[in-house]
Parts: C-alpha cells; sequence; structure tokens
C-alpha cells in the first residue's frame, strides 16, 4: 500500500532522494564516457562533469550514512 506524501517518513524521503541522486550519478558518467569518446572533447566540460558527479557521489555517501544505524562494537 502507498502511503500519501505526508506520511512519508524521513527514511522513505531519504531513500527516494538517494535513488535520484544515483540515477544522476549514472547520468553523469555516461556523459562523461560519451564526451570522452569523442574526436574532439571540451576537456572543460570534463572536467566540470566530473566535479559534479563526485558531489553528487559525497551526497549519496552522508545519505546512506544517515540510513544506516550505527552498530556500536
Amino acid at each position: 500500500m502507498n502511503k500519501a506524501p505526508e506520511e512519508l517518513s524521513h527514511d522513505d524521503v531519504l531513500r527516494m532522494r538517494l535513488e535520484v541522486l544515483r540515477q544522476d550519478h549514472r547520468d553523469l558518467d555516461v556523459a562523461i564516457k560519451a564526451l570522452e569518446g569523442s574526436t574532439a572533447p571540451d576537456l572543460l566540460v570534463i572536467k566540470r562533469l566530473k566535479k559534479q558527479k563526485l558531489s553528487l557521489k559525497d551526497r549519496i555517501a552522508r545519505i546512506e550514512d544517515e540510513l544506516t544505524p550505527d552498530i556500536i562494537a
């Protein structure tokens, strides 16, 4: 059963955001590979996209850390 948006928990929202960020990360990866494979790659654009991809990776890691409970050994 689907919940109405106002019934979503904080974790549900984070999981949805995480999936969007992962898709954005994959899309950037495809775009970077396409640019790198072109006959005259624009190195500045590639550099900017790689920086954006790294930023997404950091945001993904922060959300994953928030969703993963701390286990005290």
